[in-house]
């Protein structure tokens, strides 16, 4: 019985809803499919991929107050103040405070729900790999940043015998319209990236190679290259790689920043390394 990849997919900003990842899964599947029919009878089912959604967490709220400042004030750009209350009011809203179950926490039980459904249907051994866009790959290098480093005040594993689900399996890692370059204001000493793949990798899998990607569009307003932050980022990123997403409408200006979970420019390389993944715990 061969070895199955998990993979996880984790969205950015804005009021996402089921659904959201349908698109990239059949693109993922259609290409994993075509590379790997000779190999294997039903490629497809190797795959074994997972979206977390973590908008729910804030969409009340974020409704609440549309509801309460915009429309009951009947203020000018309803439709802009949407666009701002959700997609800004998304990275506020992370931000953690000083509460028994913050946001910050809530987020984070959903990613971990997610490893979980994995960890059930691929193996607790399974390879990870993690697909994240815009906020969504802030949340996961936080995700796996507090299980590399602060394993002990992790509350959102749910089977703590899983390797998967405690980030050991780590091995592929995707970000794209990334805002973490951002993120680093906060904080006077911004230099501890996560480890890809995780450094328990070789506990599971010998020689496994792994990698991190990034990928930005020099026209995305909120997608940036992660090696230039500092060495440590410059050692840890495998490779910035620009990439011109979206269509006549949107290549060309921010609002590429939407396309690239569906942009084949981003999708082959990623399941190159999939296939590479499956070949490799196979011995294929």
């Amino acid at each position: 019985m061969y070895k199955k990849v998990a993979v996880a997919i984790i969205h950015g900003m804005g009021n996402q809803k089921e659904g959201f990842a349908n698109e990239t899964i059949a693109k993922i599947t259609k290409i994993f499919t075509e590379k790997m029919k000779h190999l294997v009878e039903d490629p497809a089912s190797q795959l074994v991929i997972q979206p977390v959604l973590w908008a729910t967490v804030f969409r009340d709220s974020e409704e609440n107050l549309f509801n309460k400042l915009v429309r009951d004030n009947q203020l000018n750009y309803q439709g802009l103040r949407s666009f701002l209350i959700n997609y800004l009011g998304d990275a506020i809203a992370y931000q953690p405070v000083e509460t028994a179950k913050h946001n910050y926490e809530k987020v984070h039980e959903k990613i971990g729900e997610g490893l979980n459904n994995l960890s059930k249907k691929a193996g607790e051994n399974a390879p990870l790999c993690v697909i994240a866009h815009s906020l969504g790959s802030v949340m996961a290098i936080n995700y796996f940043y507090d299980l590399q480093f602060k394993r002990h005040e992790v509350t959102s594993i749910i089977n703590n015998s899983s390797p998967l689900e405690k980030g050991d399996t780590l091995t592929l890692f995707y970000t794209m319209g990334t805002s973490l370059p951002l993120w680093s204001l906060r904080y006077t000493n911004f230099n501890r990236p996560i480890h890809i793949p995780s450094k328990n990798l070789q506990n599971y899998y010998p020689g496994l190679h792994g990698e991190w990607l990034n990928f930005y569009s020099k026209n995305d307003v909120l997608g940036f290259p992660l090696k230039p932050v500092n060495e440590n980022y410059h050692a840890a990123v495998d490779e910035d790689r620009v990439v011109m997403v979206g269509n006549f409408l949107t290549s060309w200006n921010p609002l590429c920043h939407t396309a690239y979970l569906t942009d084949m420019r981003v999708i082959e390389p990623i399941v190159d390394g999939l296939v590479r993944t499956w070949r490799q715990i196979n011995h294929l």
